[in-house]
């Protein structure tokens, strides 16, 4: 009765997570041009340092700086690809949540944060510096994919394991 209670009670926080990361993109598709390019160049400045330090690689100055340049791009389309893996797996956990299964959990959650990605696109045509391209949403897509497919996976593995029914034994 009370673990009735409390999952009824739970249920519509499950979509809190995915509310939060479209809060957190839109964030991000909010800040103007230079800003969101400092932001990913310093990303890429972190993860070259640390490489140069971690292998001791011993490049020079100008050596980081080029590595930096040459990963700057890809580290900026794997931030969209994670943002939107993450959003998928948020959107489909509580649409699994209330009974979505099937081929209908990833199509609607496809749809849902692929129309998401289209709408943040728009949303970046009124950032100064920024402007929408139907590139993004494709690489969006692409990590709504890999969310989805995680997320179908770990349903699965639920399903097999955690929350398999209990059986019965059956008597000699």
């Amino acid at each position: 009765m009370i673990k009735a209670f409390l999952r009824s009670l739970l249920k519509p926080f499950s979509f809190v997570p995915a509310l939060l990361m479209m809060y957190l993109i839109f964030s991000f598709s909010a800040q103007d041009g230079t800003t969101s390019g400092n932001l990913s160049y310093k990303v890429s400045e972190i993860i070259v340092e640390t490489a140069n330090d971690a292998f001791d690689l011993h490049w020079s100055s100008s050596e980081i700086k080029q590595h930096i340049k040459e990963i700057h791009h890809p580290v900026r389309k794997l931030a969209h690809m994670t943002e939107y893996f993450l959003l998928a797996i948020s959107v489909s956990f509580p649409l699994y949540v209330y009974g979505v299964r099937g081929i209908w959990l990833p199509l609607l959650a496809g749809m849902i944060c692929v129309g998401f990605a289209a709408l943040d696109e728009y949303h970046q045509s009124f950032v100064a510096g920024r402007g929408p391209s139907k590139k993004d949403v494709g690489i969006d897509s692409i990590g709504v994919f890999a969310g989805i497919i995680m997320m179908q996976f770990i349903c699965f593995l639920g399903r097999i394991t955690v929350f398999r029914p209990l059986t019965k034994k059956k008597k000699a």
